[in-house]
């Protein structure tokens, strides 16, 4: 029989360990609470694209999901039950669905009050037009990894239709050239499937657009006849040098400048269109991004040659006056790279009153820019007139007027809702749903 000395002796430890760990719990949920509560204060509470919704009728608390999400702390545990503590700093990883062992988790695009346009796309990434695909950010997956996964997996889907390698000339057409494009054309090769891969600009697609020194990628993928590509974070120039070695050396081949006009079912396929030429096949692969067309400001003066709509080079606005619209990541970005520029002037407009979709490290960028007096926020405002040395930029019913060199418009770009239409895609409305 255990004597009371004894059980004393053993259960004092464990009694330390649990007193500790209870202890080390509530810290750290105090703390989430003070990140959630921050964020809600501070406006930060729409997430950018794909993010968890978690049941707590179903979760369990075992905090796998916040231990998997590789951008830190953007999920914590509150009273025993995971929730989204910091939603405009989630990308859309999607690990913390695949972690979870109870399936409490739901990916969705869109909130309650902010819808977004998805076409749709079935799980294997069929569209409802059967032998129709869409892989990539057209589908609402911006990631560079999750798109490159999703390209592979779209083939996968592909190689199981019926009729594949007999019914038509070609058994695949890849549109775009982006992470999506190039993974699916990788994986068309490494399957031997009839394919080509159509390209009106360049390889990389939107990647190839981003402003010089951009840091992507931030988890390892798996490319077809690569393995897995261990990029953790990278400069834009890395990795479209990097893409352009796998090209080479794959001997893939993908027509530039090439661009679709239109695609018809025929039986048994398509006919794609393009500005060269024509292609009969059994399938098509949309993987052509959502900001083909940028959202404009229609705005008196917008037509001026002054304005563009994506930031190339910082280099080329340097000692001018600029005028940066917009509040997600690539305006943040295109503004500090500008203000590093010595005798620049940046000044950002955007219609919120704070940057709610951008990432956290963006975010301490400027502030740092703005505490060093390189960069000037005018929120709640929007631009009224672009004129050739200036803009009037209105705020709380009052007109601004700044000295003016360059106009960059980062408000995103327009879904190619009537192109997916006029082939029989259904486009529908997200809010809060997968």
């Amino acid at each position: 029989m255990i004597s009371s000395a004894s059980l004393l002796i053993y259960a004092t430890p464990l009694l330390l360990i649990w007193v500790i760990y209870l202890g080390s719990r509530r810290k750290s949920e105090r703390h989430n609470i003070a990140i959630r509560d921050a964020a809600r204060e501070a406006g930060f509470t729409e997430p950018a694209s794909l993010h968890p919704v978690i049941d707590p009728n179903v979760c369990v608390g075992c905090g796998s999901c916040v231990s998997a999400c590789p951008e830190g702390r953007i999920l914590g545990l509150i009273a025993g039950k995971a929730q989204l503590i910091k939603p405009s700093s989630c990308i859309g990883h999607g690990a913390c669905k695949t972690a979870c062992p109870v399936n409490a988790i739901s990916l969705v695009f869109g909130t309650a009050t902010r819808g977004v346009d998805i076409p749709f796309v079935s799980p294997d990434f069929e569209t409802n037009v059967p032998g129709m695909f869409i892989a990539g950010e057209l589908g609402g997956m911006g990631l560079i990894r999750n798109a490159i996964e999703q390209g592979r997996q779209a083939v996968e889907s592909v190689r199981k239709l019926d009729g594949i390698g007999r019914t038509m000339p070609l058994d695949l057409v890849v549109v775009g050239a982006g992470p999506a494009g190039f993974s699916a054309s990788l994986a068309a090769m490494q399957h031997d499937l009839r394919a080509v891969t159509l390209e009106q600009d360049t390889l990389g697609g939107t990647v190839s657009h981003f402003p010089r020194g951009k840091l992507v990628m931030t988890a390892p993928a798996h490319l077809p006849l690569v393995g897995k590509v261990r990029f953790t974070e990278t400069n834009k120039e890395a990795l479209l040098e990097f893409w352009q070695e796998v090209e080479v050396e794959t001997g893939v081949e993908i027509n530039y400048g090439e661009r679709v006009e239109t695609i018809a079912e025929i039986d048994r396929g398509f006919e794609v269109k393009t500005t060269r030429g024509a292609y009969q096949a059994r399938s098509v692969l949309l993987a052509i991004g959502r900001r083909g067309t940028p959202r404009k400001l229609d705005v008196p003066g917008e037509d001026l040659a002054k304005v563009v709509y994506r930031l190339t080079d910082p280099e080329q606005y340097r000692g001018k006056h600029v005028l940066v619209v917009g509040g997600g990541d690539s305006a943040l970005e295109a503004a500090c790279s500008i203000a590093e520029e010595s005798g620049t002037s940046v000044t950002i407009s955007y219609r919120g009153k704070a940057f709610s979709r951008a990432k956290e490290k963006n975010l301490r960028r400027i502030d740092d820019a703005e505490g060093a007096g390189r960069l000037r926020l005018v929120m709640e405002s929007s631009v009224k007139i672009i004129e050739h040395d200036q803009v009037d930029i209105e705020r709380d019913g009052e007109l601004l007027s700044f000295q003016n060199d360059a106009v960059i418009v980062c408000a995103g770009g327009i879904l190619p809702t009537a192109f997916l239409r006029s082939i029989g895609i259904t486009v529908e409305a997200k809010y809060g749903t997968g």
